[in-house]
């Protein structure tokens, strides 16, 4: 899903004082790219590629078998939130052989959102993992997919074994309205970790 076309957008007004990095993770085909392009306000940078036969091996396709291509560096967009406020959102791979970028591309994050996807949710422990190793501050968004189940917030807590401060919130990647509320989540969590006393 493309992003609205690029216009005078593309480039920051000169009244921009603060650049906020957020990464949007997840497990394999969970929406990140989506998400990225949903919420982007320039035409996201994608490194999509096609899935072949060799990846057939590693990819475990359960649940999404229509998918035919798969994010091999990363998703790259920008939110402008005021004249004087930008968030840049790098989407990281889902997959296992992707790891090693998570370094490069958590160097600098303020936080992270974490997309899950209900029929999936064991897939996102190793995803929640590197963010905890990496010390980024994180909310969960349960991205609704049409034929995942739905279950109470207490239950996904629970399976997720959230601490009670940690944001849960479900979403649409492909609806901006959701997404937009689900990053906000994100950026309040954030403003609010920031003025707990050290």
């Amino acid at each position: 899903m493309d992003s609205a076309p690029a216009s005078e957008a593309s480039y920051l007004p000169d009244s921009v004082r603060t650049a906020v990095k957020l990464l949007i993770v997840g497990h394999f085909a969970v929406g990140k790219t989506t998400f990225v392009g949903t919420m982007s306000e320039i035409r996201p940078l994608r490194t999509e590629e096609r899935m072949t036969q060799a990846g057939a091996v590693v990819d475990d396709l359960a649940g999404v078998r229509d998918k035919t291509t798969t994010t091999v560096a990363m998703d790259f967009g920008r939110l402008t939130l005021n004249e004087r406020l930008v968030l840049y959102m790098f989407g990281t791979p889902g997959q296992q052989r992707f790891k090693q970028m998570w370094s490069d591309l958590a160097r600098g994050a303020l936080g992270a959102l974490i997309l899950v996807d209900t029929e999936r949710l064991e897939q996102s422990f190793e995803v929640m993992d590197m963010v905890e190793t990496h010390r980024l501050p994180y909310a969960v968004a349960v991205n609704q997919f049409d034929t995942s189940p739905v279950f109470p917030e207490s239950e996904v807590r629970e399976a997720l074994d959230l601490l009670p401060d940690t944001p849960l919130v479900m979403c649409d990647a492909r609806d901006h309205r959701s997404s937009a509320e689900a990053l906000i989540t994100l950026v309040d969590h954030l403003l609010t970790l920031e003025q707990e006393p050290a």
